[in-house]
């Protein structure tokens, strides 16, 4: 299983990506995107999201 990224929600500020310890976020067309086969379910990105885009 792999974090969920609301695409809806995304503002495309980055901070999911600066806190995943695996490096398993990206940004595509100024949205976040998730590596499924990298994300480990820390829950480091949905706790960091000012929007709650990102859930497990």
């Amino acid at each position: 299983m792999a974090v969920k990224i609301d695409k809806e929600k995304c503002i495309g500020c980055g901070a999911c990506i600066d806190v995943c310890p695996v490096s398993a976020l990206t940004m595509v067309d100024d949205k976040s995107t998730v590596d499924e086969a990298a994300c480990v379910d820390c829950g480091a990105c949905v706790s960091t999201c000012p929007v709650d885009a990102m859930s497990l």
